[in-house]
């Protein structure tokens, strides 16, 4: 997907999002402790009440944002992306890496 149609994509369901109607700070927070994560869960919490999650989701996975994103941290999606990595490299599912 080029710049401009991530922009649109961005865009089109970014209008839907529960997200408009808070404090964009909520969902940048400054490490993954202590009350930072407090803020972590308040940041989710948002995330699980909006219709358009899985969307904003798929994005943040394709232009790997920092941040708040779909409901999963930067660490969480980082995460979430090793075994589609695994698999392009022809490793089997559940493989140790070597």
């Amino acid at each position: 997907m080029d710049a401009a149609a991530q922009r649109d994509f961005f865009a089109f369901w970014r209008e839907e999002a529960v997200c408009q109607r808070e404090d964009p700070e909520l969902f940048f927070p400054i490490g993954d402790t202590g009350p930072m994560l407090l803020q972590i869960d308040e940041a989710k919490a948002v995330c699980g009440r909006c219709p358009v999650r899985a969307s904003c989701l798929a994005w943040a996975m394709r232009v790997q944002v920092g941040g708040i994103w779909g409901g999963t941290t930067e660490a969480e999606r980082r995460l979430m992306r090793r075994p589609a990595v695994r698999l392009r490299h022809g490793e089997e599912p559940g493989a140790e890496a070597a």
